[in-house]
């Protein structure tokens, strides 16, 4: 007979968290959103099960509304799936990007607008992904991401404001926070991320996936533009 301490046994979400935790996890951003309570995750099953998607939509636009752009604090929200089979760096990408057409067809369907924050054009320096509204900077983690600081068990959309990174680029404080986040990166892998670019010198697109693309490389997604009435949106 075996005996399970079930007290060992650790949920999705705590996993993230101490993955966030760990000394060599570079990005600081991330570790103080954690200990200030700031990240919401959502649970989800198979990577490409697409019956979840009206869900991750609707807690995203919750995410959104729920957002203080006067705080200090880094916000996120963490989107965990569970299936942990999502082959390589490439197939990884074509899931990412296939989850957020997926969205992207739900905001069209309800009429909203793309972000006045962002740009829809994904080949655009100033292009953010838009969801509810709400621009989004989104980083995609996978267990066979070749850069370790994106190398989580579980595949993970996180997404980050792009007003917030706004506005604290405004303040300096992101420039302190990404020299910061780079030397460990460095530290961590061995060398700099080849992808990280400075946001209105390459679109934002290319970093999503993680994966080193090349300079040729277009992201698989065309804006729509909305086909009902708009809805009311906070502002």
């Amino acid at each position: 007979m075996v005996c399970i301490n079930m007290t060992e046994v650790k949920s999705i979400e705590q996993e993230f968290f101490d993955f966030i935790k760990e000394a060599s996890f570079p990005c600081v951003g991330a570790k103080s959103a954690l200990a200030q309570r700031a990240i919401k995750t959502l649970e989800m099953s198979e990577f490409s099960d697409t019956s979840e998607d009206l869900a991750l939509y609707l807690a995203l636009i919750n995410f959104g509304e729920s957002l203080d752009l006067d705080s200090p604090i880094i916000q996120s929200f963490a989107a965990i799936f569970s299936e942990t089979n999502t082959g390589d760096e490439v197939e990884f990408e074509k899931m990412l990007w296939a989850r957020l057409r997926a969205l992207h067809r739900i905001d069209t369907f309800m009429g909203v607008e793309w972000s006045e924050d962002a740009e829809p054009d994904p080949h655009s320096p100033k292009f953010s992904m838009s969801i509810g509204k709400t621009s989004f900077f989104i980083i995609g983690l996978h267990p066979n991401a070749s850069r370790p600081a994106r190398r989580f068990k579980y595949p993970t959309f996180i997404f980050n404001s792009t007003a917030q990174f706004e506005k604290l680029r405004q303040d300096g404080r992101f420039a302190k926070m990404q020299e910061i986040i780079r030397i460990r990166d460095k530290a961590l892998a061995g060398d700099l991320n080849p992808m990280l670019n400075d946001f209105g010198e390459k679109s934002e697109a290319r970093q999503y996936s993680g994966r080193k693309v090349p300079e040729n490389w277009e992201a698989p997604f065309k804006p729509k533009e909305p086909v009902n009435v708009p809805l009311p949106y906070k502002t």
